[in-house]
């Protein structure tokens, strides 16, 4: 074999390895950025879904809490009327039971 061929061969050899590795580095490069990628819009997805969770979760705790009022308040209205009705009820015994405790004191048993 020629020495010029064979030099010819090798320098084809090496321009077809450097190719080679530039196809391998900019697969790799291409990799790496579609790993970026996905990890951006996978925490961009999950950014969105805590925020529509924090947004539902905030929602009940309004509802709820809304709820809470209405009901201290109906409690409250309901309390109101029940001492109501105790002091008419007092009221209207507190004669009969006076009578009773005096007739009881003032009576002597043998």
């Amino acid at each position: 074999m020629d020495p010029s061929r064979r030099q010819g061969g090798i320098q084809q050899l090496l321009a077809a390895e450097q190719e080679a590795q530039q196809i391998v580095n900019a697969a790799r490069a291409a990799k790496m950025a579609r790993l970026k990628q996905a990890k951006e819009e996978a925490e961009k997805e999950i950014a969105e879904y805590r925020a529509h969770m924090e947004a539902e979760f905030q929602r009940k705790v309004a509802e709820s809490s809304g709820d809470s009022g209405a009901n201290a308040k109906r409690l409250e209205q309901e309390t109101e009327e029940k001492i109501q009705q105790l002091k008419l009820q007092t009221s209207n015994i507190s004669h009969d039971v006076v009578q009773m405790l005096l007739r009881h004191v003032t009576t002597v048993k043998n």
